[in-house]
């Protein structure tokens, strides 16, 4: 409990939750585009899936910037112990978004006989950067063993079975949001190819999602009792059922050709399996032992972070709804930003 009976580790976990969130949709789609490079072999129509989030894709790790600056100050604990249990998948996570940020910049000023060198590490470090991120949530998933406050595992933990299919699974996810993503910004030929990969990649997402609900409550007893017990029961049934819907609505706006439904049913997607994972670990920030208080830094650090924070935030929401604002519509063959 924090200053006066403010809970401040509440606050703060809802904001790092948060952060977090913006992250993986925001990015997510950004990534996506990269993982679907290999499937358009045409030039112009990668310089147009690159063009869709040239203004912005930097803007969208902002908000990794804020997660990560935000576990430290406010859980330290935390910080500490889930960066030496990840530190190998962290740092590939990084190497990769340092290569497609590097693809980004260079690949439009490369001779057309070097874009392919560019092009490829845009694909690599796309796949890379999102395979690490799944790696490291499955690890999440599975648990983190803490003894005596400290990290107690080994430095290969995440090369087991379950966070290397949380990392295939990603990718799945990020090419979803990617194509619906250019069903959005793009039209003619590339619109219908995005069209044409959008439905055996929500298949396969969904085949994804049952896996993982399947394999998580036996490789966790404590979620399973969570997930089954009389009083959640309804919670995690409700969510089933909105993410079938969900589904349903993705394939039927498909069918019918709108362009924007079937981004915005996929983002439901993405968050109701956020909230999902949030509900299945609370109240642990380091599951299954740390939880949000364990790991909270003294009340007077958070308040005062939080004052900081409660400037940056705003900004941080008003430039990105701007930047999306002065950027939308359709982006066609010729258009740049570079």
């Amino acid at each position: 409990m924090g200053i006066q009976g403010i809970d401040l580790s509440l606050i703060w976990g809802v904001i790092i939750a948060f952060g977090v969130m913006m992250y993986v949709i925001m990015d997510g789609f950004d990534l996506g585009l990269g993982i679907l490079f290999p499937l358009i072999p045409d030039a112009k129509e990668r310089d147009v899936m690159m063009n869709t989030v040239a203004p912005v894709w930097d803007g969208n790790e902002t908000w990794l910037v804020l997660g990560g600056a935000a576990l430290y100050g406010a859980f330290p604990l935390a910080y500490s112990v889930i960066l030496e249990a990840l530190y190998l998948p962290l740092i590939l996570m990084l190497c990769g978004l340092i290569f497609r940020g590097v693809a980004f910049e260079f690949r439009f000023k490369a001779s057309p006989e070097k874009r392919h060198v560019w092009d490829m590490a845009f694909i690599g470090g796309s796949l890379l950067a999102t395979f690490s991120q799944g790696v490291v949530i499955g690890t999440y998933i599975a648990g983190i063993p803490v003894v005596d406050r400290q990290f107690a595992g080994g430095s290969l933990d995440w090369l087991a079975p379950f966070p290397l299919f949380c990392g295939v699974g990603l990718i799945v996810a990020y090419a979803l949001l990617g194509s619906t993503w250019l069903l959005v910004k793009t039209e003619g030929m590339l619109e219908s190819r995005m069209r044409l990969f959008t439905r055996p990649l929500a298949w396969l997402l969904l085949a994804v999602i049952g896996v993982i609900c399947v394999w998580t409550p036996i490789l966790h007893p404590d979620i399973a009792t969570r997930w089954f017990a009389h009083a959640h029961l309804a919670v995690f049934g409700g969510l089933a059922v909105l993410a079938l819907l969900a589904m349903f609505g993705l394939l039927k706006t498909l069918r019918q050709r709108h362009t924007h439904w079937p981004f915005a049913f996929t983002l439901m997607l993405v968050f109701l399996g956020y909230i999902g994972l949030a509900f299945s670990i609370w109240p642990n920030i380091v599951p299954p032992s740390i939880s949000l208080w364990a790991a909270a830094s003294p009340a007077t650090s958070q308040l005062f972070i939080l004052i900081g924070a409660l400037f940056i935030l705003p900004i941080i929401l008003m430039y990105t709804v701007w930047s999306y604002y002065v950027f939308r519509g359709k982006v066609r063959i010729g258009d740049g930003y570079h």
